[in-house]
């Protein structure tokens, strides 16, 4: 099923044996467009301290108690490997995790690298830190910290970028819309109120042709037009197989991908 993310930000983990944090962030990948990990802050558990949960581990979600329920022990998670203050999650610690925890880290089955127009290339973003960023972090020669999985992209960072198509800007990005059965980030929700008030449209990955990371904004490979006169999109309205469709043959994009 289809369903933004925002409100997924803030659910209780629940391990077999008790509970284990609250979801802060969320990381996908900017190659497979797949949420990668969950951030969880375990609070007063285990204070000052952020895990990194897959959501394979997810067995269970229950949307009116607002929490996901992990195949996980509390014991599992405090001695996981841990998150270093102020270092970027690495591929190695992330490796790491997959080992320890014994997921599969080509959980999730094809990715959208794979469909024709998708981006599948580093787009130079901050690195999602352990605990926060350091004004002296080792950098390499492209400003990346280094260590840092090229990849890894936050879903609070990307929040709020401005979107640019080929004519000029049309709003920013409120949301991202995925998919629970396999976390792949299906659509942005895009805020287009400077231009027309009130309206929110669904852009797929499949448009962005850059992310400019320092000036925060987004380009597509659409123009205003094209965006104006796509099938509007209520927030109220269940996302189906028919709205899909349109979409889709509205803007050329491969598939349905609902």
């Amino acid at each position: 099923m289809l369903q933004v993310i925002s409100p997924l930000k803030g659910f209780a983990i629940e391990a077999n044996d008790g509970r284990i944090g609250t979801v802060v962030d969320y990381l996908f990948d900017d190659a497979s467009w797949k949420v990668r990990w969950l951030v969880i802050d375990c609070g007063t558990w285990l204070t000052g301290r952020k895990v990194l949960i897959h959501p394979s581990a997810i067995s269970r979600e229950d949307l009116e108690q607002q929490q996901f329920v992990v195949a996980l022990t509390r014991a599992q998670v405090e001695e996981s490997p841990k998150l270093l203050e102020d270092q970027p999650v690495s591929q190695q610690m992330e490796n790491q995790l997959y080992s320890y925890y014994g997921w599969d880290p080509h959980w999730g089955g094809a990715n959208l690298s794979a469909i024709p127009g998708a981006m599948a290339s580093p787009l130079m973003a901050p690195p999602y830190l352990g605990l926060g960023p350091t004004d002296e972090a080792e950098t390499a020669g492209d400003g990346r910290l280094r260590g840092a999985d090229p990849h890894l992209r936050s879903v609070v960072e990307v929040t709020g970028y401005r979107v640019q198509v080929v004519d000029g800007e049309i709003g920013h990005i409120e949301n991202l819309m995925i998919d629970d059965a396999d976390w792949s980030v299906h659509y942005f929700v895009v805020d287009t109120r400077n231009l027309w008030f009130g309206k929110h449209v669904l852009i797929s990955p499949l448009a962005v042709k850059a992310i400019d990371w320092l000036d925060r904004h987004v380009e597509l490979n659409v123009s205003r037009e094209l965006v104006k006169a796509s099938p509007p999109w209520d927030p109220l309205v269940a996302f189906n197989d028919e709205y899909a469709k349109r979409l889709h043959k509205h803007y050329g994009w491969a598939g349905s991908r609902a």
